[in-house]
């Protein structure tokens, strides 16, 4: 690879007999593979060298490096110049110092410092281990749940060995300033509330507080209608995907990622979580994996939806070791986060100018639910089509559709009246 990057001789013969060029190699491959342009893999290269010299590595076999080293070696070779700006200094060490932990951290030679333990966290641990193994709760409802707990825990400042003294006033004390000082909803207030009563209602059974306590914790009233699913009109998604045509890469990707979220009314989760292996082009089918209970649901592939995935494929996604369908567009290439799909969703739904109480990729799916309902689809088949597991989670979309309600409302009912 030092051939294909350096043509001057002397560059060469740098790389070539510098220390632990084997490693070096290997990093760089590494970062090739995630499809790093050329200049990127001379930069790349050019700093693992001097990372190698000033931190003595090939002297030190097997040594970890501190990350305090590794900041007094930047400082050092940052001020190597006679005058350096205070922005080239900045820039040095910096750069220094993410080639340094990044490689290091490759080879295994990363010393991290030993992360402060939340004073709870074996309390919060046996929480979620109940929730996995007793429960089966999808890994994204647990980290969510243990994190509202440890955010009330760290609030209310109180010692583990005095956990047992906590009562139903501080509970409440901690629900009220969320509504208040926090600014919250009272639909976020009572996810909160509901992610604290499975917390205590488990502390009862260990024997950790006072029973009753889970039975006392009272959410804010959400009024009706309030959390009503809301998403846009179908003309709307209609006019998304019409405005997603373009011939670009990201462009291309838009679309997929849009339809499957807009016509199977998929989840972040699980759109981002489709792994090649999941789309069966002889049959036609497409395997979804539940993000919350990781059942799979089998879906028949519908001709818009496959040609642009397969155009997305052939097209635009990079070569890779990556299973996921969906990976970035620019190196280092990874799997697409949720937070990236939800970025893209939220930017071409504020385009088309529509007013929405929330424009992240779950309205999509509340538009896909409330358009097989208009369709004249049952609740159990829209119910099956989204992935619920209980009815009531689709009933709520009943309430929904009021534009047929007018219609009946409407209805000329023939002097019966």
């Amino acid at each position: 690879m030092f051939d294909q990057l350096f043509k001057r001789p002397q560059a060469l013969a740098r790389q070539r007999t510098g220390p632990l060029a084997e490693e070096r190699l290997g990093y760089l491959a590494h970062f090739a593979d995630q499809g790093m342009a050329r200049g990127t893999l001379q930069a790349a290269a050019y700093h693992l060298l001097t990372v190698a010299h000033s931190l003595r590595l090939a002297e030190r076999p097997g040594e970890v490096i501190s990350l305090a080293e590794i900041e007094q070696k930047a400082v050092l070779w940052a001020d190597r110049s006679p005058r350096p700006s205070e922005s080239q200094r900045l820039r040095s060490v910096a750069c220094f110092r993410w080639h340094a932990t990044q490689w290091l951290q490759f080879l295994g030679r990363l010393q991290r410092p030993t992360p402060a333990l939340h004073p709870y966290a074996d309390l919060i641990n046996d929480f979620a281990r109940s929730m996995h193994g007793e429960r089966g709760l999808s890994p994204q409802t647990i980290d969510d749940r243990c994190r509202r707990v440890q955010d009330f825990l760290q609030r209310l400042g109180i010692p583990p060995q005095d956990f047992h003294k906590i009562t139903i006033t501080q509970v409440d004390a901690a629900l009220m300033e969320k509504l208040t000082r926090g600014g919250c909803a009272r639909v976020t207030v009572r996810s909160y509330a509901g992610s604290l009563r499975a917390f205590f209602r488990h502390a009862e059974r260990r024997g950790w507080c006072r029973a009753g306590l889970a039975a006392a914790i009272k959410a804010p009233r959400v009024f009706p209608q309030e959390s009503l699913p809301t998403g846009p009109s179908w003309e709307q998604v209609q006019d998304l995907l019409a405005k997603t045509q373009g011939h670009e890469p990201a462009e291309i990707r838009a679309r997929a990622l849009l339809m499957l979220l807009a016509i199977y009314g998929l989840r972040a989760g699980e759109v981002v979580g489709l792994r090649l292996d999941d789309f069966d082009w002889e049959r036609e089918q497409l395997l979804v994996r539940c993000s919350k209970t990781q059942q799979v649901r089998t879906y028949p592939l519908c001709q818009p939806v496959g040609d642009a995935v397969l155009g997305y494929l052939k097209q635009v996604r990079p070569r890779s070791r990556h299973r996921q369908v969906f990976l970035t567009l620019r190196a280092p290439v990874r799997p697409l986060a949720r937070s990236g799909l939800t970025t893209l969703a939220s930017r071409r739904l504020h385009a088309l100018g529509v007013s929405l109480p929330h424009y992240g990729p779950h309205a999509l799916r509340h538009a896909c639910a409330t358009h097989l309902l208009e369709r004249g689809l049952s609740l159990n088949e829209i119910g099956s089509h989204l992935g619920h597991r209980h009815p009531d989670t689709t009933r709520i979309y009943a309430k929904v559709d009021l534009a047929g309600l007018r219609q009946v409302a409407d209805l000329d009912l023939g002097g019966v009246l």
